[in-house]
């Protein structure tokens, strides 16, 4: 089993639908976060159609992709997590990796789509494939190691279950930095742009201030001038 991170619109290696390719994309239940929710949209919605030959199933974590990748790639949408209380756990990685473990093949690949915390005012949209575990043959998992007592395919099972579930934690721990950061920069941008608006509006109300005032004193000038 391994774990290979590149970028969203990498290509799947199981090009000819042999397995099934479980896309889980990270986003989040609330918007005003910059563009971090549509990216991972465009990559999935990317991804299927770069891949129209493989067996790709996807499932959604958050309100925002859900609402998105339903409009654009509906007939491969299996289910969704929204509503999750935040901050994401551990506990609930868990319950996710189990519930898909359950829920698919046991030789299905798994891609985590989520994006990638760099830096105050940059992420990326990240994919994290997760090859499954082979419990027997020539490639079997860990087959150089004896196990006490012989339980060796519940212990794979266990370790499968319990990798799948970090690999998600990580991606979950990361998509919500890249949602934070975005959102306080949006936040920031915002506050920028109210500030000069008002900025512009209280100038052009001077303006009008002035001008009126203006007005009225020619006005009586005039009105003045007429009377002598």
């Amino acid at each position: 089993m391994n774990n290979e991170k590149d970028s969203l619109l990498t290509l799947f290696e199981d090009k000819e639908g042999k397995k099934k390719n479980v896309v889980v994309a990270l986003t989040s239940d609330k918007g005003l976060c910059g563009g971090v929710n549509s990216a991972i949209a465009r990559g999935v919605r990317g991804l299927c159609g770069q891949n129209q030959e493989a067996d790709i199933s996807l499932v959604v974590v958050g309100e925002k992709g859900r609402s998105q990748l339903r409009r654009m790639v509906g007939d491969k949408l299996d289910f969704a997590y929204t509503e999750v209380a935040a901050p994401l756990n551990f506990s609930f990685a868990s319950s996710v990796a189990q519930n898909l473990l359950e829920s698919y093949p046991d030789n299905s690949i798994y891609h985590i789509a989520y994006n990638k915390f760099i830096s105050a005012i940059a992420y990326i949209p990240t994919l994290a494939t997760i090859m499954p575990f082979a419990f027997d043959g020539e490639k079997e998992t860990l087959a150089s190691y004896e196990f006490e007592p012989e339980a060796k395919q519940e212990v794979l099972f266990n370790l499968s279950e319990y990798y799948l579930a970090t690999e998600l934690f990580y991606g979950m721990m990361e998509a919500a930095t890249s949602e934070q950061s975005s959102r306080m920069q949006a936040m920031e941008n915002a506050s920028k742009n109210a500030g000069e608006l008002i900025d512009k509006l209280t100038l052009l109300y001077n303006r009008a201030r002035q001008a009126r005032i203006t007005t009225e004193l020619i006005e009586i000038i005039s009105g003045a001038s007429a009377l002598e």
